[in-house]
């Protein structure tokens, strides 16, 4: 481990203009070696994911990674890179003693009254310690060097050079936008151009749980399409929130006049301190609305008039009666709240934990997992408003 400055694409693999940018944590033994990135075992089986994800029409890396000389690995695997406009880099062009981030960092004291960067880790000590902040720089000139479709982040570190958050479990999956600056010198920041970031779990991690590779091996999928261009593309929805009553009614009316022809309803309750908080319906997968029945932490009502209230839950009720099939997250969470609340569910068709569950028994189940998975949407488990007071469904 040196302190030694960083030099910009000194130690990449791939070309220097590349679309697409894979950033790893640090040097394990083997890339002390080369000097590249990803050229040990983990760089191998990275290798071989991408084989999987469908990333090697001609077999060229399959290849590669298959050879017994790390040497002609290497170099098979940079040609392939250069075919492919992916470049591999590092947050940080160096190996830390025992392989342990740790000892790059130091208390919250020891970095300056000017130190601005989040802690790095969770476990102590926590903060990047200020010499090191040269390759946060030399990260950002490789970067900035050309215009990225896609920087995928894999793993903690990664993601937190790049967001100011290392909690890649939370958002892994998620396409989303680099939200972080660099600092140039001790208090002197740049903003880092906001380009498309995916962050997943780094490929060592497979090696101490394996049951992780088929979720890298779907985010990698995600991954594939996603390079293809700079832009972020969200579905188009109209959700309907904070409604007034004549909206819930109008809604409700719509749903299920017989002219209507929608497929199917997907009911999803929130709770707080033991009780529904709002109810949301989609009725198809571009049009939904959110009744809402608490306001705030205080437990007040949303509705400022009783008789309000009443008609809208006389409206989730004949939307739940209604003979519409009915598809739930955890339905069983939600029905023991409706049932309580006196409201009978009619045709409850599908579960989609469960149906996910038996297609992929080894993989999570939760709501905010299959929303990574099978859509483009944001990490919206993130965005609760009153953190602690939602009673979150444990889809699992």
């Amino acid at each position: 481990m040196t302190d030694e400055e960083p030099v910009p694409f000194a130690h990449v693999a791939g070309p220097h203009d590349a679309r697409t940018v894979v950033i790893g944590e640090a040097w394990g033994e083997a890339e002390e070696r080369y000097r590249v990135p990803f050229a040990g075992a983990s760089g191998r089986e990275f290798a071989r994911m991408l084989c999987d994800a469908g990333y090697d029409a001609t077999g060229t890396l399959r290849a590669a990674s298959e050879e017994e000389s790390d040497t002609m690995f290497l170099a098979k695997r940079e040609e392939w890179l250069h075919s492919q406009s992916i470049m591999l880099t590092n947050v940080f062009a160096l190996r830390p003693i025992n392989n342990n981030l740790g000892y790059l960092c130091g208390k919250k004291e020891e970095c300056g009254s000017s130190y601005t960067l989040p802690k790095i880790r969770n476990e102590n000590p926590t903060f990047l310690l200020p010499r090191y902040m040269s390759h946060l720089r030399r990260l950002a000139s490789e970067l900035c060097y050309r215009p990225r479709n896609l920087i995928l982040a894999l793993g903690g570190t990664a993601l937190w050079s790049l967001s100011g958050s290392s909690a890649i479990g939370r958002v892994r999956g998620a396409v989303g936008q680099v939200a972080r600056c660099a600092p140039i010198a001790e208090g002197e920041m740049q903003w880092l151009p906001q380009w498309k970031m995916l962050p997943t779990y780094h490929p060592a991690a497979i090696f101490r749980a394996w049951q992780w590779r088929p979720i890298v091996l779907a985010d990698l999928i995600k991954a594939l399409r996603e390079r293809e261009t700079p832009l972020i593309t969200r579905p188009a929805r109209t959700i309907i929130i904070n409604p007034t009553i004549e909206e819930v009614e109008i809604w409700t009316r719509e749903t299920l006049s017989d002219d209507a022809r929608y497929a199917a309803l997907a009911p999803d309750i929130e709770t707080m301190n033991g009780q529904i908080r709002c109810i949301g319906f989609a009725r198809s997968a571009s049009e939904a609305i959110v009744i809402p029945f608490i306001a705030d932490k205080s437990g007040s009502s949303y509705w400022s008039d009783a008789r309000d209230e009443y008609h809208a839950w006389a409206c989730v009720r004949d939307l739940l009666a209604s003979p519409l099939p009915k598809i739930f997250q955890n339905g069983m969470f939600d029905m023991q709240y409706l049932i309580r609340m006196g409201m009978h569910v009619v045709n409850a068709r599908h579960d989609t934990m469960l149906l996910h569950h038996v297609m992929y028994p080894e993989m999570q189940k939760s709501l905010g997992f299959l929303g990574s998975i099978y859509t483009n949407e944001t990490a919206w488990k993130l965005m609760r408003l009153h953190k602690g007071e939602e009673e979150l469904k444990r889809d699992e």
